[in-house]
């Protein structure tokens, strides 16, 4: 089998990366990439990246490891395999309190990732864009390494800090400053990965569905915040204003929505 891999990495410097720290970063929205780039790389990490993302860091003037150079196998099925890979989910998924995870890294050279930076294919914008979208192309939008490598993220952030917004990049380069842990900075990283693939995941859900002409026993409603209220139904409670941002609100890919909703704005009380 031909593996056309561009540069190996040697074994040196592969000792290297899994002994320091390690960034994993794959974006398709690219937004504040070099000023990511550069804040973690003074902070001595080795940034690890895919396809289009390595090279956007490259052009930034930054040090980047391609994940086919840690694997020692290259990008495949017209990029539909890159990351899902031991090698790369071992890193981000072993357990740092648990001496037969570490020991089974070191077995198998596996360098373990401290930060997970990913965002997904663009699927919502390009179903939901004016122009016409065929089913074929919907379906090449669907991201699958993207998701398994956030899921597998914010599952393990105890160790990993995962993270899927650009607005939390100044957040996660101040707190990786600090050298101080926060399990609550973690976790709410954790909650909005996990709702970011939740999200992503509907509008799949969603897209697809409408290619039917069954009536759906489920459906994942995603609503957005638009604002935050003084209170709510009554005054020692917090609330909050919603809106739908399911792909019947604006007609998704010129599908024709197959339900109503009455009521396109939720407003949420927490008691």
């Amino acid at each position: 089998m031909a593996t056309n891999i561009e540069t190996p990495i040697t074994s040196q410097s592969q000792e290297s990366s899994h002994g320091g720290k390690l960034a994993l970063i794959s974006l398709s929205d690219k937004t504040d990439l070099a000023f990511l780039g550069n804040g973690l790389q003074e902070l001595g990490y080795t940034l690890v990246s895919t396809g289009g993302t390595s090279s956007a860091l490259e052009n930034a003037g930054l040090a980047v490891t391609k994940v086919e150079q840690l694997t020692s196998f290259p990008e495949m099925l017209d990029g539909r395999v890159k990351t899902l890979h031991p090698l790369i989910h071992g890193g981000i998924l072993a357990r740092r309190d648990l001496k037969h995870h570490m020991d089974a890294l070191d077995q198998h050279g596996i360098g373990k990732f401290d930060v997970v930076v990913v965002n997904l294919y663009p699927f919502y914008e390009k179903v939901t864009s004016s122009a016409s979208i065929d089913f074929e192309d919907g379906i090449e939008n669907i991201d699958i390494g993207g998701p398994a490598m956030i899921r597998a993220a914010a599952k393990n952030h105890k160790d990993v800090l995962v993270v899927v917004d650009s607005q939390d990049y100044p957040a996660l380069l101040e707190f990786l400053k600090s050298n101080e842990d926060d399990l609550q900075f973690r976790r709410k990283l954790a909650w909005k990965a996990f709702q970011h693939v939740a999200s992503y995941d509907s509008a799949v859900s969603e897209w697809l569905w409408k290619q039917q002409s069954s009536v759906s026993s489920n459906l994942t409603v995603p609503l957005s915040l638009k604002s935050s209220l003084r209170y709510g139904e009554n005054p020692h409670q917090k609330a909050a204003f919603y809106v739908d941002q399911s792909l019947a609100e604006v007609n998704g890919g010129e599908l024709q929505p197959q339900f109503n909703i009455m009521e396109r704005k939720c407003h949420i009380t927490t008691i």
